[in-house]
This record gives C-alpha cells, sequence and structure tokens, in this order.
C-alpha cells in the first residue's frame, strides 16, 4: 500500500469507462405494498385448521390437526401454497378469484372440500379464519416502517390481489391511519402484474409512477416495473419472522 496520497485517475473521454453510465437513484415519493406476504402472513397451518375446527364445535388433536394441515395445503389454501391442481369445475371461480368475491371464496372452500375431514362445515369455516384478523400475522416491522414513512411524510398504498377487504385488518390491527388508499383487485378489476393497477394506486397517491416504489414479494409484484415504478422484491418469512421490509426506509427516505 502506498505510504502518500495518490494523484486523481482521469479518464480520456473515448475510453469504455468514461463512456459507461453511472446508475441514478431515483427520489421516491410513495411507496406501494403487497399485502400477503410483505406486510402481514397467514397463520401457521395447523393452528389454522385448529381454530376452524373449534368455530364447528370440534376439538381436534395435534397429531390430526397436523395431517389435514398438509392436505389441505396440497389442495390449495388461500394465503398459502398454490393448489397442486384445480379440480375442472372449480377452473372458473380459481380464474376469477381475484376479481370477484364469490369466487374467491367458492374457489377456496371447494380446494377444501376436496379434503375429507368429517367436519359439518369446515371448509367454510377455514375461509372465515381469513377474513378475519386473527387469522393473520403483520410481520415485526411492519408497523415501525409505516410509522416511519408516515412520519417522513411519504404516502402509501396497500396493492393487493385478492377477493375480500382486508381493512378490517388494519383496523384491527391498529394501521389504519398508515395507509392512504388501499387498492384491492376485487374492487379495480385489475390483478397484477397489469400496469393499470400501479397507475390506479399512484393516481390515488397524487405521484408520478417514475417516483413510486413498489414492494412485494412475488413476480407479480415485480410487474410494476412495467408501470414505471421501482421495485423492492423481498423473501418469503415465516409467520412471526423479519423478513427484510426495513429496507424499505433505506430507499424512501433521504439520507
Amino acid at each position: 500500500m502506498p505510504d502518500h496520497a495518490q494523484p486523481p485517475q482521469t479518464r480520456s473521454p473515448g475510453s469504455p469507462e468514461a463512456a459507461a453510465p453511472r446508475a441514478s437513484r431515483r427520489p421516491v415519493k410513495a411507496v406501494l405494498f403487497d399485502f400477503h406476504g410483505t406486510l402481514a402472513q397467514v397463520e401457521e397451518p395447523r393452528q389454522w385448521v385448529l381454530e376452524a375446527a373449534a368455530a364447528c364445535g370440534v376439538t381436534l388433536d395435534r397429531v390430526k390437526a397436523t395431517s389435514l394441515a398438509d392436505r389441505l395445503l396440497t389442495a390449495g389454501r388461500a394465503g398459502g401454497p398454490l393448489p397442486a391442481r384445480v379440480p375442472p369445475r372449480l377452473a372458473e371461480l380459481w380464474a376469477d378469484r381475484d376479481l370477484y368475491q364469490h369466487a374467491h371464496r367458492g374457489a377456496y372452500t371447494g380446494l377444501a372440500e376436496t379434503v375429507d375431514a368429517g367436519i359439518e362445515g369446515f371448509a367454510d369455516a377455514l375461509y372465515e379464519r381469513l377474513l378475519t384478523a386473527e387469522g393473520w400475522l403483520p410481520y415485526p416491522d411492519t408497523a415501525p416502517t409505516l410509522t416511519a414513512l408516515r412520519a417522513a411524510g411519504v404516502p402509501v398504498a396497500v396493492v393487493s390481489n385478492i377477493g375480500f377487504d382486508v381493512r378490517p385488518h388494519f383496523d384491527a390491527w391498529g394501521l389504519t391511519d398508515l395507509v392512504d388508499a388501499f387498492v384491492l383487485s376485487y374492487e379495480v378489476g385489475r390483478c397484477k402484474p397489469d400496469p393499470a393497477i400501479f397507475w390506479r394506486a399512484c393516481g390515488m397517491l397524487g405521484v408520478e409512477a417514475e417516483q413510486t416504489l413498489m414492494v412485494g414479494d412475488t413476480p407479480a409484484d415485480a410487474g410494476a416495473v412495467a408501470a414505471g415504478c421501482a421495485v423492492l422484491v423481498l423473501p418469503t418469512a415465516d409467520p412471526g419472522r423479519e423478513n427484510g421490509l426495513g429496507a424499505v426506509l433505506d430507499l424512501a427516505l433521504p439520507a
């Protein structure tokens, strides 16, 4: 290592190094968040099954609950893995699940009914659990991240492919006042990655797409690039585990 300062290195105007463009960071004036897998996660599968069975007046032992949960995950759980197979009778409902409330309920209760649990009303009870705040867990960084953005005056929208209203969940978690707009696919008639849903969100916040950061966890969320947004894709994390959401603050807030 030299023991004296080196003179600044210069490049000739025609050199490749001089011609290479520098990456620039666009200022972020608004943030769009996906819901499931980004701000919150569905409860642990066995607990989901135990609670749904209890709502039907049935107490399951943990071994049976675990077995049922595994089979239901294979069949397809809302907020969980995609189904291994969609029965032909459910194909139309499945295709429209994020555009209509009845299709969302019909698709997921229909998938649950392919698993014989021997419990009357079980498929509906499983779905109803999805509609309650207790059936979900916000990630540990969700409230601190939304709070910091609000304090900095950065508007926020939740943009979700979903077939039911998540506003009551945010009410129950005390987070509603930290969100400026909810853009839900079944309400606006567009699903991610369609650029139109991101443009709708930007319009509701009064910002240009080029000034907006979309935060999600799937390729559908990354589709916001086609709308002109910057995108941050987070890793999938189990309920209660941090998923890197705090990185949003490094991107959205001035140093």
